[in-house]
């Protein structure tokens, strides 16, 4: 039965990626703040059809931390496909640092494009963390979140990976908060595994971490606090 409803999702979400991408490539004309509900569309339809059709559902701790904030960077761990996703139903107005070569992929990565992401040469580290803060400031003065998943890549659940440096740095330097995020999705939809398994995420939001006047090392130490204890948490 979980391969089938696995099965059916995985149809629900590849056959709807095309259209929707073509559609959100129709909004190229619109001011982003029009285009940015109608290309997070499919986003929001691909956590309703984990939902309903494998029976992933979520919830949130913490959602009074980030009411009202205008803009912050947000530090997330990272365990699979479904955080990429729901974040843009939790978040507003959000920016995802990801690999550039996501946005070569044909539909997917051309829609993508238009949410002005920001898209790194990750085998270019310096150059890499200049574009992040350069193009980080950008989007921060507008009134839009950064958010970024520092492991670099999707981890196990069973552990937090090591954090890079990029988002803190951009949080010291704009002066903006850090909000830190943990949550569980890798039990439910594991990373490189097909087979989703029924249960309820839970995603934990945390108080922002102020950065002015602190150094980056300072502010690293104080979200790696934060996420390993409430980590710590999740898994028991």
């Amino acid at each position: 039965m979980l391969y089938l409803r696995s099965l059916l999702f995985s149809l629900c979400m590849f056959i709807s990626v095309i259209p929707f991408a073509t559609l959100g490539l129709l909004t190229f004309p619109l001011p982003f703040t029009w285009r940015y509900p109608i290309l997070t569309t499919w986003q929001r339809l691909t956590v309703f059809y984990a939902k309903v059709i494998c029976g992933i559902h979520y919830r949130v701790e913490g959602l009074e931390h980030i009411k009202g904030l205008k803009s912050a960077v947000a530090i997330s761990n990272h365990q699979s496909t479904w955080e990429t996703l729901a974040f843009f139903q939790i978040f507003p107005h959000m920016c995802f640092v990801l690999k550039r070569e996501l946005l070569r992929i044909p539909f997917f990565g051309w829609s993508l494009s238009l949410l002005n992401p920001i898209g790194i040469d990750r085998a270019a580290a310096k150059k890499a963390l200049d574009q992040l803060i350069k193009q980080g400031k950008q989007i921060l003065e507008e009134d839009r979140w950064v958010v970024i998943f520092p492991e670099g890549h999707r981890m196990p659940p069973e552990k937090l990976g090591d954090m890079k440096p990029g988002g803190i740095f951009l949080a010291v330097k704009s002066g903006c908060p850090v909000v830190p995020v943990v949550h569980n999705a890798g039990y439910y939809w594991p990373r490189r595994a097909f087979i989703k398994k029924p249960g309820i995420i839970t995603v934990v939001i945390g108080e922002p971490i102020l950065t002015e006047g602190k150094s980056a090392s300072l502010v690293t130490k104080e979200v790696e606090a934060w996420m390993q204890t409430h980590y710590a948490r999740l898994m028991q």
